[in-house]
């Protein structure tokens, strides 16, 4: 019985009694083939054969006669071998994202067995432990910091207001003949409390700064670390519960090159999670003793400007600052800053 031929891209090639191609349609072959063909790999470096395999040639695609709807022809070709020096970049791609996917796959199954229960996973619990007060105490910096921020903004509105209220009074000084002592002497209270008040400011917001740059840039480059780590740590164990089955399971000739290639990649991610572990111990390390260094300074410098302020101690407030070395801003210089240069 006739066979019909398949309808695809190199359309239907009709052939005579003895399986040959016909020459009425080899050109019309060998333009659809062009077109076919991946990009940069033109018929300039493909020979189309119906000979079998028998050339030595190296980037020839063999290709036997075409079964048409008639006799059945008998197929010569072998697979279809393309040069070693050419290369396909959609295949190349297309092994990528295969790699990706099963990965993927891999850790998404270890992920959802561990949270069903029935999955193991590699615990370090003294490494772990600090992960979780490092991110404990990122919340509690983060609270210190916005309630911070929320003294600096009512305290600038406090200062505006008394050194509004100062300049009425010293119009009122002027003005008023029979007040002018009263009101001249409530002009300089608000005037003084105005530029302690600045000089507070200062200081709260130089720790402001200090406590952002550690938590939002110092705690989170260590905290982006502890994620790559705990990727690692899933891949690792993905593999690892992988090559266990593989030697449950029985040894023979097909199982035991799966075997082998599941060590090999086992073993990769093994080193790769070993390394992570090791960066992240060293982050930790580092983090702890930059963190006592820089809050012992800034709660130093919160707690002394404080005192001085309700104090009414001028002179330790300005010397505070001295001691941090830090400048407060000339009113315009930077808007919308209205600190005073000390």
């Amino acid at each position: 019985m006739a066979q019909e031929s398949p309808k695809n891209s190199a359309a239907e090639i009709p052939v005579t009694s003895n399986g040959q191609l016909e020459d009425s349609h080899e050109h019309s072959f060998n333009r659809d083939l062009k077109r076919s063909l991946p990009v940069g790999l033109g018929l300039s470096e493909t020979k189309i054969t119906s000979h079998g395999f028998d050339s030595t040639k190296e980037g020839v695609v063999e290709a036997g006669p075409f079964p048409g709807k008639g006799a059945r022809a008998q197929q010569k070709s072998g697979p279809v071998v393309l040069a070693d020096e050419v290369k396909n970049p959609a295949m190349e791609k297309l092994e990528l994202v295969r790699k990706w996917s099963l990965n993927t796959y891999k850790c998404t199954r270890q992920i959802i067995s561990e949270k069903l229960g029935r999955g193991s996973r590699t615990v370090d619990l003294e490494l772990e432990a600090q992960i979780d007060i490092l991110r404990d105490n990122k919340k509690k910096y983060e609270n210190i910091l916005k309630l911070a921020q929320t003294l600096s903004t009512q305290l600038f509105q406090m200062v505006h207001t008394q050194r509004q209220l100062g300049d009425a009074f010293a119009d009122l000084s002027l003005k008023s003949l029979e007040l002018h002592e009263e009101f001249g002497y409530n002009a300089d209270t608000q005037k003084l409390l105005a530029k302690n008040g600045e000089t507070l400011l200062g200081a709260i917001n130089f720790f402001i700064a200090s406590v952002n740059t550690l938590v939002n840039k110092t705690i989170e480059d260590t905290l982006l670390t502890v994620k790559q780590y705990e990727s690692a740590r899933i891949e690792y164990d993905a593999y690892r519960t992988d090559l266990e089955e593989l030697n449950l399971g029985p040894r023979d000739a097909n199982t035991l090159p799966k075997i082998e290639q599941s060590q090999q990649l086992f073993q990769v991610h093994k080193e790769k999670y070993d390394k992570m572990r090791n960066d992240v111990s060293i982050k930790l390390k580092f983090l702890e003793e930059n963190k006592v260094k820089v809050l012992h300074n800034q709660l130093v410098l919160f707690h002394n400007a404080i005192a001085a302020y309700f104090a009414g101690n001028q002179k330790q407030l300005e010397q505070t600052l001295k001691q941090f070395h830090i400048k407060l801003k000339t009113p315009g210089a930077d808007a919308p800053s209205w600190l005073e240069e000390q």
